[in-house]
């Protein structure tokens, strides 16, 4: 398969990057994840001349906002370099399918990110600026910190959105019409449904008037709310739910031995006591005796590599 084009810190890949000259690579990333993901390092604070190694830096909080200054001189004010090269390289970052970011950097970390007061106590309250910058001009992006990737559900989520927006990069590259949009649409409904099913029911009646010549307005906001929707964590019940539409299509099929075996895997997965993989496996199983057009359309039934393993956690 072709390799997904991420961004990342670019301390994560071991590079020397870090302000005391050392790195913080992330084993999953680099020998799990580089199997199926690209990445493109990025060190902003390298970029906009710092050296390694260097002073460290920190977010402080002004009357004037937020600003990037040196951690023991204060009167280095980095914030307009900051924004200046964030801004010239979120251009060239268009074409990604998600970032990788160091959390607790002041220019990299996503969440809670110490900020200093005046006084300099810290709160956890801070946004790195490079961070904020990204996310703000592309919100529908997949971006996630490393440390977050060590949670199970955050890792498959992180990874689930980033082949959806992938597979939207691939369709809208191609001659984009209304018949593209409604079986993507179409093709992504279980897997909306496990995460959010209310937003998933906002999203149909959006796309339903859509013309040729609304068709560009409609998807910006289409893919802003799918993303928005993917974010939201599956859950068991949801999960449980779909599967519970992927059994109906079996019902009439499958003896009533493989139905009760069916129903009793699903209730073992309900409260916990297997993991996701083994009812998909099952369900799968039973859908290679019996296929089904439309949930062989769904990307539900294999959304991401299956060696990556994040149904067996879960």
């Amino acid at each position: 398969m072709t390799k997904i084009t991420l961004g990342i810190s670019s301390c994560l890949l071991g590079n020397e990057v870090r302000h005391d000259g050392g790195h913080n690579r992330n084993v999953y990333v680099t020998s799990t994840l580089s199997e199926y993901f690209n990445f493109r390092p990025y060190c902003p604070e390298v970029a906009i001349g710092l050296g390694v190694p260097r002073p460290t830096i920190r977010l402080t909080r002004s009357d004037g906002g937020i600003r990037l200054t040196g951690s023991d001189n204060t009167g280095l004010d980095l914030t307009d370099d900051m924004n200046s090269w964030s801004t010239g390289a979120l251009v060239g970052m268009r074409d990604l399918s998600g970032f990788i970011l160091k959390n607790n950097s002041p220019s990299c970390g996503m969440e809670r990110v110490r900020l200093y007061d005046a006084n300099g106590a810290p709160s956890r309250d801070g946004i790195g600026l490079f961070a904020d910058a990204l996310m703000q001009a592309m919100p529908w992006l997949p971006v996630e910190e490393e440390g977050r990737l060590n949670d199970a559900m955050l890792r498959e989520n992180f990874v689930q959105r980033v082949f959806s927006y992938y597979r939207w990069q691939q369709m809208t590259q191609k001659p984009f019409s209304i018949s593209a949009l409604m079986e993507f649409h179409q093709r992504h409904k279980f897997i909306l449904l496990t995460h959010d099913e209310e937003e998933y029911r906002q999203l149909g009646p959006m796309i339903a008037g859509v013309t040729k010549e609304n068709l560009q307005q409609v998807a910006d906001a289409y893919l802003l709310r799918m993303m928005t929707c993917l974010k939201a964590r599956a859950s068991r019940k949801r999960h449980s739910n779909v599967l519970m539409q992927v059994m109906g299509f079996l019902k009439n099929k499958i003896n009533s031995n493989d139905k009760q075996e069916l129903i009793e895997m699903l209730d073992n997965y309900r409260n916990g006591r297997v993991p996701l993989i083994v009812p998909i496996t099952l369900m799968r199983h039973h859908l290679r005796r019996y296929p089904d057009e439309y949930i062989s359309s769904q990307y539900y039934m294999s959304p991401y590599p299956e060696e990556l393993m994040l149904r067996n956690a879960g």
